[in-house]
């Protein structure tokens, strides 16, 4: 049921009604407000409780007495007694209207407001009233200036119409410039009544009128066919154009807001809009382009000849160009754009404007530009920010203006079809790498020969798996990456020699002979002395592994879980979580030099560091944060001291379980959780929800196989892109093509504990110059014995520099920290400002330059002698 309309009293004692919204007819139930009765000599509103009076009987003493009657019998809770007379009255009311001869009904093109202005009731406001009725229109009354301006204030009628025959009561041009004085008649219509003129005096002049604020004139005529054919003509041409200028206005409203640049142009080319957006881009004001033709301003000359002669033969014959095009901004730089030119048509089929939709192009080579247009907007910044700062260290996988310039093969070219074979069709589930191909085989076509030649290169690219892997050069150039990434990017080169490497540890031993650790109030001085600064970065680690005789795991941890609340999390005791640190740590192998506990309680100090900054904090809740340390300390749990491509080429036991992929991170992961539930005294997990544990147990899962090498650049490069770059052009108010900003989306906080994780496994060259010496011996000496233990097995060499008699201890260092760790932690330190690490990363690099300058100068000595 619709809500009835009420009868409210103003301050003022004007009477006036707002009706119900679901209602397009006056007619309507009221319900009175309780209350003294007053006399409508304000504003009266049809209700049909007025309805069984007629409106030249309502106005007036006795009027208002007869209303009452009217409400008492509608309030009186008779349904039986209240339903008739309205009925009786709906059906007389509409007998009455269709007395002029004509039955039609009419279906209004929206609920229009019509507000009449009359000091009293005669045959003429009747006329319009009646007129609204048949029309289905929402009418009210009102008998003051006042009350009207009060009634329109509140409902924003679409026509008002003013009793101009008299000026005893009111002035009608002063009421209507009253309404007109406010912002909601802008989209009013006010019609004017007048009185007929006599036969003696010639017709008056409508300008007046017009100067007052009205818009039409009605020659007085109570005829209700003649007052409703004036409104149903005003509804069809003003209130119709006025809708639609309305939601012109919103369109217009939503250009404003639109982050691409958007640009209105006539059929001559002359720039009629553009947004803020495009002011942004370009660098111009609006008052500096409007009027202006597009011949007149800059072009870049980076654009082919032809380009302008393309778009336009193509947008002339109505139809849509789009492309890259360059254009030069006020300031005389050259930005890259993607562009969709629309033509519109007018009537007759004519073209009467051109809309351009313009994107800045967000690759790799615009972050420049991006960063300029902010500038020219009013930045004096001189400082790019980190997440733009990363090194150009590899090499360019594609050159295209190298194949731009194949000249002398163009012509063959000409005519180039591509085969069907090239392309990837559509499948019912298709993959965005299919489209993406598809959407390029289709650019193809109609592409000019050497932006054709680009695109299969680009193709090439696209149909291999490693696209987030940089292309090496040859080994000659620098023979200890290409090692490094051989050694820790690949599986190995699958051959097998005559005796295979299989694990002779019992990876499954009993620890019933380990003594509990006890508790964290209760450890001796000199342990306790060390953790006290464990929140500090430049904790030294080899000092807690010293003296907690190489069980530094279940110390650190106990401390730090604590501090982070993870056994009140897990609802588990702290003698659970005890046990579970001694059983994990005992099944780190102590006679790796590198891949020990050690390395295990580095990597989750490191994390509980990174989950004490700000933004990180921001980003991740409680789960995270328990899954984070908890994979930290499993990470390498079990690591045999060789790599996945040793394990892979020797044929392990363990590559064969897991099919060679990501051999030792599922082995880590499935060994901890097995160790975990196996027993209930270390079960952490044993009383939490069934759906916390199955959440908590992809989450460490995840951030652990993170840690696997083959995949670093695609989560370097996804964190980048989804992290970096929106962050940055959120903070500047740069326009970008970029993922969603939002930090707290499962999505983007998956890509935050990946990051984290894989920086605090491999922090080691950002820590103080004597950790990081310490930890760069210690994997030295790990990959000199599997080369060693290779040598000896017949294996393949899978890092051949890392020869304890020829390595260079600084060369590797210097190769690690160029190809792997410098573009990473440029990424983590733009999202948690990690100013101390950074700086500590320019040491030491720093360090290892000085170390390997002398070492190369001494073997130059000789010769130069």
């Amino acid at each position: 049921m619709g809500c009835a309309p009420s009868i409210h009293v103003s301050q003022s004692g004007v009477i006036y009604c707002r009706d119900s919204e679901e209602s397009n007819s006056p007619r309507q139930t009221t319900s009175v407000s309780q209350g003294p009765a007053a006399p409508l000599h304000g504003l009266f509103v049809q209700t049909d409780a007025a309805d069984a009076i007629p409106p030249s009987r309502a106005s007036g003493p006795l009027g208002a007495i007869r209303v009452r009657r009217a409400r008492a019998e509608l309030g009186s809770g008779s349904s039986a007694g209240s339903a008739a007379p309205a009925a009786t009255t709906c059906r007389g009311r509409r007998r009455h209207c269709c007395s002029s001869g004509e039955a039609e009904t009419q279906t209004s093109y929206t609920s229009v407001k019509v507000l009449l202005i009359f000091a009293k009731e005669d045959s003429q406001s009747d006329g319009f009233w009646w007129a609204c009725d048949r029309a289905g229109y929402r009418c009210n009354i009102a008998r003051t200036p006042e009350s009207a301006l009060e009634c329109f204030l509140d409902k924003h009628h679409e026509i008002i119409v003013i009793d101009h025959r008299q000026t005893r009561s009111f002035d009608a041009e002063s009421v209507c410039r009253s309404i007109r004085a406010t912002n909601p008649s802008e989209h009013t219509v006010i019609l004017a009544v007048v009185s007929q003129a006599s036969d003696d005096h010639e017709e008056a002049s409508v300008l007046p009128l017009l100067h007052a604020g009205f818009n039409r004139r009605f020659m007085e005529n109570s005829s209700i066919i003649a007052c409703y054919n004036e409104l149903i003509q005003i509804e069809h041409g003003e209130v119709r154009s006025q809708f639609k200028l309305r939601a012109c206005n919103s369109v217009f409203t939503a250009l404003d807001h639109c982050h691409e640049a958007i640009e209105i142009t006539s059929d001559d080319h002359v720039i009629q809009y553009v947004n803020p957006a495009f002011e942004r881009m370009m660098g111009y004001h609006k008052g500096e382009l409007l009027g202006k033709e597009l011949a007149d301003l800059p072009k870049s000359d980076k654009n082919r000849a032809d380009l302008l002669d393309t778009i336009n033969t193509c947008i002339k014959k109505g139809k849509e160009w789009q492309g890259v095009y360059y254009a030069r901004r006020k300031s005389g730089d050259s930005i890259q754009q993607h562009v969709k030119i629309t033509p519109v048509i007018g009537q007759g089929g004519k073209i009467r404007h051109f809309v351009s939709l313009k994107k800045l192009c967000c690759t790799t080579d615009n972050n420049k530009q991006i960063h300029k247009i902010h500038r020219d907007s009013g930045d004096n910044s001189q400082t790019e920010p980190h997440s733009f700062r990363y090194k150009n260290r590899r090499k360019e996988s594609i050159d295209v203006k190298s194949i731009s310039s194949r000249g002398s093969d163009a012509p063959s070219l000409q005519n180039r079809r591509y085969p069907s074979m090239a392309r990837i069709h559509s499948m019912t589930i298709e993959a965005p790498i299919t489209k993406v191909i598809n959407i390029i085989n289709a650019a193809q076509e109609n592409s000019p020969v050497t932006v054709a030649e680009a695109l299969d290169r680009v193709l090439e690219i696209l149909r291999t798996t490693e696209l987030y892997s940089p292309q090496l050069g040859t080994k000659d150039e620098d023979p200890h990456t290409s090692d490094l990434v051989g050694g820790l990017m690949t599986d190995g080169l699958r051959r097998l020699s005559g005796n295979e490497y299989v694990f002779t540890k019992n990876v499954h031993q009993s620890h019933s002979h380990l003594a509990m650790p006890i508790t964290i109030n209760d450890v001796p001085p000199s342990i306790a002395q060390l953790l006290d600064n464990e929140e500090s970065w430049d904790f030294n680690i080899f000092e807690l592994e010293a003296v907690t005789h190489k069980r530094p795991l279940v110390y650190l941890g106990l401390k730090v879980f604590s501090r982070f609340g993870v056994c009140e999390f897990l609802n588990c005791s702290e003698t659970t979580l005890r046990a579970w640190l001694q059983v994990i740590e005992a099944n780190y192998h102590s006679s790796n030099a590198y891949h020990n506990s050690t390395h295990a309680a580095d990597v989750l100090h490191a994390t509980a560091f990174f989950l004490g900054k700000e933004r990180v904090k921001g980003s991740l809740d409680q789960l995270d944060e328990v899954a984070a340390l908890i994979a930290a300390t499993v990470h390498d749990v079990d690591h045999p001291g060789r790599t996945n491509s040793f394990l892979c080429n020797a044929g392990s036991e363990l590559a064969v379980l897991y099919n060679d992929t990501a051999v030792l991170e599922s082995h880590h992961t499935a060994l901890a959780f097995q160790l975990t539930v196996k027993d209930t005294k270390c079960n952490i997990f044993k009383n939490i929800d069934r759906n916390h544990y199955r959440t908590l147990r992809q989450a460490i899962i995840d951030m652990v196989l993170a840690t696997e090498m083959t995949k670093h650049f695609e989560h370097v490069n996804k964190f980048v892109n989804s992290i970096n770059k929106p962050m940055a052009a959120e903070t500047e108010g740069i326009d970008c093509e970029c993922n969603s900003t939002g930090k707290n989306f499962p999505e983007n906080q998956i890509l935050i504990k990946r990051m984290m994780i894989k920086c605090a496994d491999v922090a080691n060259p950002c820590r103080p110059l004597d950790l990081c010496i310490e930890w760069a011996g210690r994997i030295s000496e790990e990959y000199f014995a599997q080369t060693d233990e290779e040598k000896r097995q017949g294996l393949p060499v899978v890092m051949p520099v890392f020869d304890r008699n020829t390595c260079s201890i600084p060369k590797s260092q210097i190769s690690f920290i160029d190809y792997f760790i410098t573009d990473m932690f440029d990424a983590w330190d733009a999202f948690a400002h990690l100013p101390a690490l950074m700086q500590h990363l320019a040491d030491n690099y720093k360090h290892w330059k000085t170390l390997d300058d002398l070492k190369c100068k001494s073997l130059r000595l000789p010769s130069d002698s």
